[in-house]
């Protein structure tokens, strides 16, 4: 079996796929932070790829870096300055080649994520 990154990000308060929110993944090692890829959430809330397919899979440590407050300015949440959520890092480190599926469901105010299936 190969590995392979996936995510899928709800927004819980509208109850919702949260549609066009950016997310950055990177590659960590040590101090050192490569950015490897870039995509936007679709109409339900994933990517139209896998974030890292089994043919660029690789196990280590790594960052999904989701850009909420951009998605919650383009909805139209009230703004604060500054905002409470703005970018949010996930730390996780993939150990074998699996499917790892690294959601996140987002509020204005919170979020959660976990490893899924």
């Amino acid at each position: 079996m190969s590995g392979y990154l996936t995510t899928h990000v709800l927004d819980t308060a509208r109850g919702c796929p949260a549609q066009g929110l950016r997310i950055e993944l990177f590659a960590i090692d040590g101090d050192s932070r490569t950015r490897l890829k870039m995509l936007v959430t679709n109409h339900d809330g994933r990517t139209d790829e896998q974030i890292m397919p089994a043919e660029t899979f690789s196990t280590g440590t790594y960052e999904l870096v989701f850009h909420a407050g951009a998605y919650l300015d383009a909805i139209g949440t009230p703004p604060e300055d500054p905002r409470f959520l703005d970018i949010i890092p996930i730390r996780f480190g993939m150990s074998e080649a699996t499917h790892y599926h690294v959601p996140l469901l987002l509020s204005p105010f919170g979020y959660s994520t976990y490893r899924g299936s």
